[in-house]
């Protein structure tokens, strides 16, 4: 598939190599573990898991930080203020190979659970011409997502307009308000979707079967001067997420707390249970190689790298290594 955008990542990782050159004011406790995550949403009990305590096993404290994208997450990883964090690895791939210090150390959402939903009016893809599509920040997973649908439908970039409206709740509600006709958002939305005149128009993993919604980078500095505590988080992550896939309830309860969703939302138990039954979430955290191929190569044809990169300089898998060992079966 050829894609055809421009100005997409540029700018915002010009922003992030910026960030890596800043210094963190305080370090780290050796028994703290600071770790990035988007806003929660209704798989909050999936993704979230890990806070709740799933390091002191092996004494390690993890805090868990929010952020609106994945851009943002990188800044403060190369800034010194995160010691990992959860997002889409394209950013993360760009900024390493122009030269920032970041390795995707394992991939635990391969799937993705985003599309794009569009006002009823819209029948097709083609209809999107001359309309306004809310994404999150230029660059990050939603605007990649977008623009690959365009792409495949041959539709050009210039047909239609971007619009930079936050996260997924505040892009689905621009929707329903009128501001934009579509937006790129979580399936999460489906179940609410139809009383208020909104659609799932494409599925991203139809769309894009190879984009990985979410993987876990750190610093290669972190990794060389805190291997122990990158194992041991890594090897909670494990755990977490094996029980949040074996404890529905638990998941749904986190993901209510969390996201502040009432008993009668039908979203978290809706995004749960497609995540189990396409089996959307891997616990074991593997970094298939194809797949991050796959993103490096269409960075590519993107004109957001100059040349192809040997992937394995962006992949370190002694983290994942240590963590299967640690967290066992």
């Amino acid at each position: 598939m050829k894609w055809q955008m421009r100005n997409l990542i540029g700018g915002a990782v010009a922003l992030v190599l910026l960030a890596g050159v800043v210094p963190s004011t305080a370090a780290a406790a050796t028994d703290t573990w600071r770790h990035g995550v988007l806003d929660a949403k209704s798989d909050a009990g999936i993704l979230l898991m890990v806070g709740q305590g799933f390091g002191k096993k092996d004494g390690l404290k993890i805090d868990v930080m929010q952020f609106h994208n994945d851009i943002v997450e990188l800044q403060a990883l190369l800034a010194g203020q995160l010691d990992s964090y959860e997002g889409g690895p394209d950013p993360a791939i760009v900024a390493a190979a122009r030269g920032a210090d970041v390795k995707i150390i394992g991939c635990q959402w391969p799937i993705l659970p985003h599309g794009i939903m569009a006002r009823d009016d819209i029948k097709s893809v083609a209809d999107l011409k001359g309309k306004t599509i809310a994404i999150s920040a230029p660059g990050g997973m939603p605007d990649l997502l977008a623009r690959a649908v365009l792409a495949k439908y041959d539709i050009p970039v210039a047909d239609v307009r971007f619009a930079s409206l936050g996260n997924d709740g505040n892009r689905y509600k621009s929707v329903v308000a009128g501001v934009a006709q579509a937006a790129v958002v979580s399936r999460e939305y489906v179940p609410i979707a139809k009383k208020q005149g909104v659609k799932l128009l494409v599925a991203g993993k139809e769309a894009l079967p190879n984009y990985l919604r979410t993987c876990i980078m750190m610093t290669g500095k972190t990794i060389a001067t805190r291997h122990a505590d990158a194992v041991r988080f890594a090897a909670a992550e494990m755990r977490a997420l094996r029980y949040s896939l074996s404890h529905r309830n638990a998941a749904l309860a986190l993901t209510r707390k969390l996201a502040k969703t009432p008993p009668t939302d039908p979203r978290p138990a809706y995004i749960y249970d497609w995540a189990v039954k396409d089996h959307a979430v891997d616990p074991t955290l593997a970094l298939p190689h194809d797949k991050l191929a796959w993103m490096e190569n269409q960075l590519v044809q993107l004109h957001k790298l100059p040349k192809p990169i040997d992937i394995d300089q962006v992949i370190d898998p002694s983290v994942r290594e240590g963590a299967v060992k640690l967290a066992g079966k």
